[in-house]
């Protein structure tokens, strides 16, 4: 049951981290090709894409953070593993654990960001956009972290793929 659960989730997961990196960067594409074309056909400067552009970088940085732990893309060091084989374990167990550290102050601290933004009502220069929602960025990124880590984890400590319900090692 816990595996299915955690199949699903993984699905609704890569669905969201998806599309919505897809359409961030497809908007911050359209934003710098129209500042382009407007630079060198009328030589007028936008100004609201490099903001926006901006944006679009930090949000793909956060939700690709959350796609990193899912295909255990982090950055590590694995001379020592390749040197020593029966330490991957409990190295993987230990970098687990960092990650889950990092996870849950982004989450806490995210949010405490997130507050103080609520109340002071800031808003991005151009764009006009209230900073809390950009803010909300850090607790998604770290609430994302550890659900990725519970389904790594549980792959590590089984053995085992989490695949769809019903399917062999075969199939």
């Amino acid at each position: 049951m816990f595996r299915k659960a955690l199949y699903y989730l993984d699905r609704v997961l890569t669905f969201f981290e998806d599309w919505t990196l897809f359409l961030t960067v497809m908007v911050a594409l359209l934003a710098l090709f129209v500042s382009v074309v407007t630079r060198y056909t009328i030589t007028y400067t936008l100004t609201w894409p490099e903001e926006l552009v901006r944006e679009v970088i930090m949000y793909t940085t956060f939700i690709g953070s959350s796609a990193a732990v899912k295909n255990r893309a982090l950055i590590r060091i694995d001379a020592l593993p390749n040197l020593v084989p029966w330490i991957r374990k409990p190295l993987d167990f230990l970098n687990h654990a960092a990650v889950l550290v990092f996870a849950v102050f982004m989450t806490y601290y995210g949010w405490k960001l997130v507050k103080l933004q609520y109340v002071t009502h800031q808003t991005t220069i151009i764009l006009k956009i209230p900073q809390y929602l950009l803010y909300c960025m850090l607790p998604l990124m770290g609430i994302l972290m550890i659900l990725r880590l519970i389904h790594v984890v549980t792959e590590d400590i089984t053995g085992k793929p989490i695949r769809k319900p019903g399917e062999t090692q075969a199939g």
